[in-house]
């Protein structure tokens, strides 16, 4: 699957999520559902972001607790927290998120390319910058995230 370019696009539609006062972004096309937290079943040997597995429909789906991912502190779960499930090529993954807070609308225009902004190990994992009104939202790459 090739990486989409900022502004290789006229407008796409993201989910907007929060862990702690960040917002990120994610394709809404990869999203398959959001749902409530259940029960997850850890799975051994798995690295710590795994928080391990969950039964959604018959189907046993992995999950990642994001906070963990990108090294920021545990919280407690509230009535906010959300299971986001990914379609990435052929596999599921469900993210733990704090809170889905909307969907917005961004042309390429609208996405600032991160680069030049960002030396870190973490650029790898983001798309680009989102601009929403005066609003900053990082839009996430699951694909490089989940490392597929």
């Amino acid at each position: 699957m090739a990486d989409v370019q900022v502004n290789d696009f006229d407008t796409k539609q993201f989910i907007v999520f929060s862990l702690g006062d960040e917002r990120f972004g994610i394709d809404s096309l990869k999203i398959t559902t959001i749902d409530r937290m259940k029960t997850i079943t850890r799975v051994p040997k798995t690295p710590s972001y795994i928080k391990g597995v969950i039964n959604l429909r018959g189907d046993i789906i992995p999950v990642m607790d994001l906070r963990d991912r990108f090294n920021l502190p545990a919280v407690e779960e509230t009535e906010e927290t959300r299971i986001i499930i990914l379609k990435l090529e052929e596999v599921s993954i469900g993210v733990i998120v704090d809170q889905v807070q909307q969907t917005i609308q961004l042309s390429g225009e609208d996405i600032e390319n991160t680069t030049s902004l960002i030396n870190s190990a973490a650029a790898e994992y983001i798309f680009g910058i989102g601009k929403v009104g005066g609003e900053i939202v990082t839009l996430i790459n699951f694909e490089k995230l989940v490392k597929l």
